[in-house]
């Protein structure tokens, strides 16, 4: 078995979620009653971590395996189907977007959990780029060569899977209508969307959502905690550091894993040095910009930097800071950054990261960010 074989293999046959367990029962259940089946179309849809893209490729999985009946925790892994799935040529499968297609639960998980992936090595820049930007769109033409392979019967179950189904073009989401309108007989399509609200009232009309937002906080606690271990990026992580990285997540449990294990994330406190050491004149920005760009790259850095500013804000407003494992109150207890400097500086993220998509060098971004920062 190849290197990729492997890796494929770890998607679709994964453990499943502990919180998605009451779903997962509840679906396969129907599908094991003679007589019943599954919706037409599903959608997957809400905050990014909380599994969605995990729970759908497994029940793809599950649901081709030629072994279902005698396999309702899983897909066996080892029939024509799931082999096909390992190959990653199964006739009976199609996705859109095709880069979407699993590769690892590492790399779904990663997807998952941030829409925006945080790679420090050069060569990840090119491929991050063009994901985050017309990779991912589906267009009419992507959607009508769907037809022939969801149109033409006799073939058993099919199923399609649509990943960022928001990205749809406007005539790309009314081609699906058709389909979402006229049912096939053992077709089944799954829409994946981290922003249902970006897709057409039309489309979600149509489809019925599977119930993934729900999750214990208790199951999540525990999860996180023993997907964590005690260290992280050679750091401790008691429950405290688990509770704020849940905060900061919104409660989902694999955003609070990608953002523990984000090498950013460690940065934090050197962030607000930085800042307390260009706002008070000991260090230029031209030496500050030559620090980081050795620390983390520029798309890292505005993550970091937008982290801080939102806690800023926060004290700004009399809130508690989120962060509680940092100083911030306290270096912002005799300075606090005006509204206007706030916003000139989450402006210039914004326009940090949407020169990257044209191929701006990295440096040019963070002198830029580092003149502002000066000035917060």
């Amino acid at each position: 078995m190849t290197d990729t074989t492997s890796m494929t293999d770890s998607i679709y046959f994964a453990p499943l979620l502990p919180w998605q367990q009451t779903l997962w029962t509840q679906l396969t259940s129907r599908v094991l009653v003679p007589q019943q089946s599954l919706p037409h179309a599903l959608l997957a849809a809400g905050m990014q971590g909380m599994g969605k893209r995990a729970f759908v490729w497994r029940l793809v999985a599950w649901l081709l395996c030629r072994e279902r009946h005698s396999h309702p925790l899983g897909a066996c892994g080892a029939c024509e189907s799931c082999q096909w799935l390992r190959s990653g040529t199964h006739p009976s499968l199609q996705v859109l977007p095709i880069i979407t297609m699993p590769v690892s639960v590492e790399s779904a998980n990663s997807r998952e959990a941030s829409s925006s992936p945080a790679k420090s090595s050069k060569s990840n820049k090119k491929s991050t780029k063009t994901a985050s930007n017309t990779a991912l769109t589906i267009k009419i033409d992507d959607i009508r060569a769907l037809h022939p392979f969801i149109y033409q019967g006799g073939r058993g179950m099919r199923i399609c899977v649509l990943d960022h189904a928001e990205q749809m073009t406007i005539a790309a989401a009314n081609a699906l209508l058709k389909t979402l309108e006229e049912p096939q007989a053992q077709v089944h399509l799954f829409l994946i969307s981290d922003t249902p609200a970006q897709l057409l009232p039309t489309i979600k009309s149509r489809v019925q959502q599977l119930a993934l937002q729900s999750i214990d906080p208790a199951i999540t606690l525990d999860y996180v905690t023993h997907a964590l271990g005690s260290t992280v990026n050679r750091e401790a992580v008691g429950p405290a550091a688990i509770e704020q990285l849940l905060q900061l997540a919104n409660g989902a449990p694999l955003a609070a894993i990608e953002l523990a294990r984000a090498n950013w994330y460690s940065k934090r406190a050197l962030w607000l040095t930085t800042w307390q050491a260009l706002r008070s004149g000991k260090r230029s920005s031209m030496a500050a910009s030559d620090y980081w760009q050795g620390q983390l790259n520029i798309v890292e850095f505005t993550k970091l930097s937008e982290l801080m500013l939102l806690d800023i804000r926060r004290v700004g407003l009399g809130l508690n800071a989120v962060q509680k494992d940092l100083n911030l109150s306290e270096a912002l207890m005799h300075y606090q950054p005006s509204d206007s400097a706030l916003e000139t500086l989450a402006n210039s993220l914004q326009q940090t990261k949407m020169a990257l998509q044209q191929n701006v060098q990295e440096k040019f971004g963070y002198d830029k960010l580092m003149q502002d920062l000066a000035l917060l």
